[in-house]
């Protein structure tokens, strides 16, 4: 009988992932079809739109910019978050509650809404930020917050906080060593499990880049949403370049995640 079960629920959840796959897997073969259009199968198979996709100096650029984007938010995020969670949970542990409804304001808030705050805010500002990446790093250091502290916070519950700080001090040890030298490398795992995985996410953000930024900096997303009227097979080749990368991401974002507790 168990054996019947278990027959049945791989069916079932490999009878889903197939589902999923077809997609991916047309989209694959368009990109790499010489033509496809009145016939079942593709009419030859060609590298030719992943070639020029890759020799686009505006692809590269726009590759560029949405990297720098997403490294500066993420540095930003970490430089600013990993002490302040420290700080929440060794000397205002109670603050944790008012932290985990703080964290829900980006899924509350959705990205219209907040890029029409936004323009309404700078648009006449004397700090000059529509147009510009920096506002696109700060929108996108609210997107990573949720991820990143969630993460990052049950990481440090799991290592018993307290416990090594007072440890440390009983050998003579500063807070601030204790901090560097003793849970800096105990949350080594979890907080790059949850950099990769604010990666995968902030890499894919379109509504805050088209609407602050559009293509005075295009990112990534843009320069895809404005290629969708260019041939099929070209963009079919840009999709599957993009899925592929964030496919490595989540997959390096699994592999530190390992024995994590998230």
């Amino acid at each position: 009988m168990q054996n019947t079960h278990q027959i049945y629920h791989k069916s079932v959840v490999y009878g889903i992932l197939f589902i999923l796959l077809i997609p991916i897997a047309a989209t694959f073969a368009y990109a790499l079809s010489a033509r496809w259009g009145a016939s079942i199968l593709p009419e030859g198979f060609t590298l030719h739109w992943y070639i020029q996709l890759l020799s686009d100096p505006r692809f590269l650029a726009a590759f560029g910019r949405s990297l720098f984007v997403c490294l500066s938010a993420l540095l930003l995020a970490t430089v600013l978050i990993l002490p302040m969670i420290f700080v929440i949970f060794y000397y205002y542990p109670k603050l944790d509650k008012v932290m985990n409804i703080l964290i829900l304001l980006p899924f509350a808030v959705p990205p219209v809404v907040s890029s029409v705050g936004l323009l309404q805010r700078y648009a006449d500002s004397d700090i000059v930020l529509v147009g510009t990446p920096w506002i696109l790093i700060g929108t996108n250091f609210t997107i990573a917050l949720p991820f990143m502290y969630r993460a990052i916070a049950n990481n440090m519950m799991a290592i018993h906080l307290r416990d090594l700080i007072d440890a440390a001090h009983l050998l003579g040890a500063s807070t601030t060593k204790a901090f560097w030298y003793i849970i800096l490398p105990n949350l080594k795992k979890g907080l790059m499990a949850s950099l990769f995985l604010s990666f995968s996410f902030l890499l894919g953000e379109f509504v805050f880049a088209n609407i602050l930024v559009g293509t005075r900096y295009e990112t990534l997303q843009v320069y895809l949403y404005n290629m969708r009227q260019t041939s099929g097979h070209f963009t079919s080749a840009l999709v599957m370049t993009y899925f592929l990368f964030i496919f490595i991401c989540t997959w390096l974002a699994s592999r530190f995640n390992r024995g994590v507790q998230l």
